[in-house]
């Protein structure tokens, strides 16, 4: 029987996260950055990729990384959630990880895993595991095409591009400062987690692998791994919201003592704590291999509304300061609607299900 618990090591991790993130990444810090324009956060970036080697989670140490498996990554994607902190984490230390994992490059792997370079791949935030590409045109050994959507490519040091001859190609920095490689913002919900139109004119690429294997594993990791995110925004939601209704008081009385918002909050309770065991065996299939497809389409189908809801109502029940700027709740309502078509909407992680459930009937 698996074992969804989590582990004394993990726990450690944990604490070690967030301990980092408490003293670097205080809710006020993330609104000014936010408001910047540029909420890449570079010095908490090196600490926690290189200081702490988290780049490297998922791969070998064979390879420069720390060998460890999805479960770690998600205790790690969890705290990351809880701070909304503005990192490239899910798209480098995950997406782009997988995809080059699967296309078998040790040196761009082990560049990845030192935290040093930041890889993101160029395939739309909203794209759904097992969705069609939109790849670029190989013509006379240059990429060219437009890709929208792409989160975290402002920062990207190596950009993996699918191309219509089935390859994925490495893009470097370098094609951006000689114009080959153009990078413009779009307006995102989520200012923490930028998106950018990438258009390639000519760009020279390095060819990694073949691009259909690599960025379906990379897309079904990111799918099952957001979940452990949106458990994070979720928890943390349901916590400072409890915490803020035992301090406030109306009619002389805790708000939290009338009757109608404990029945709100402990039926909240429930679905966060459905959402933990899905989003723990989304991580633990991801880890072991086993009903992997299913098990990530579940936690994603699960994850979304229950993380939407849970910052709604932090929203609501924080009053007239959960509707101002200062506040954080609107940083967490904002991260789980965006992530909330992140990888592909509930509905379509419903649609997957079904499909297997066809594919697997007698």
């Amino acid at each position: 029987m698996t074992d969804l618990l989590y582990s004394e090591e993990e726990e450690a991790l944990r604490a070690a996260v967030r301990d980092l993130l408490t003293d670097h990444c205080a809710p006020a810090d993330v609104i000014a950055r936010s408001e910047s324009g540029t909420p890449f956060d570079r010095a908490l970036w090196k600490s926690l990729a290189e200081g702490m080697g988290l780049a490297g989670l998922l791969v070998p140490e064979e390879q420069g990384g720390q060998g460890a498996n999805h479960r770690e990554v998600a205790v790690v994607m969890e705290e990351l959630g809880r701070a909304v902190a503005p990192l490239p984490y899910l798209t480098s230390a995950v997406v782009a990880t997988e995809a080059v994992l699967a296309c078998g490059d040790r040196e761009l792997s082990a560049q990845l895993a030192s935290g040093r370079t930041i890889g993101v791949l160029a395939v739309g935030l909203a794209t759904a595991p097992g969705a069609g590409l939109t790849a670029v045109r190989v013509e006379n050994g240059t990429l060219h095409g437009e890709l929208t959507g792409i989160a975290d490519a402002a920062v990207a040091d190596v950009l993996l591009v699918p191309a219509d001859d089935g390859g994925l190609y490495a893009v470097t920095a370098d094609a951006v400062t000689a114009d080959a490689v153009t990078v413009t913002p779009q307006v995102s919900l989520d200012l923490t987690r930028p998106l950018a139109t990438v258009t390639l004119t000519g760009a020279a690429g390095r060819r990694v692998g073949d691009a259909e294997p690599a960025v379906r594993r990379a897309l079904r990791a990111a799918a099952g791994l957001l979940a452990s995110e949106q458990l994070g925004v979720a928890d943390w939601a349901l916590t400072e919201t409890v915490r803020y209704l035992k301090e406030r008081k109306q009619f002389n009385r805790a708000v939290g003592g009338f009757q109608a918002l404990k029945h709100r909050l402990a039926q909240l309770w429930l679905e966060v704590v459905n959402l933990r065991a899905a989003a723990r065996a989304a991580a633990d299939a991801l880890a072991s291999g086993e009903d992997t497809d299913i098990t990530v389409a579940v936690a994603q189908a699960y994850a979304a509304p229950v993380a939407v809801r849970a910052t709604e109502e932090a929203v609501q029940l924080h009053g007239g300061i959960g509707m101002t700027w200062e506040h954080p709740a609107h940083l967490y309502l904002k991260r789980a609607k965006a992530d909330s078509i992140a990888y592909g909407t509930a509905g379509a992680h419903r649609e997957a299900l079904a499909e297997l459930a066809d594919l697997q009937a007698p």
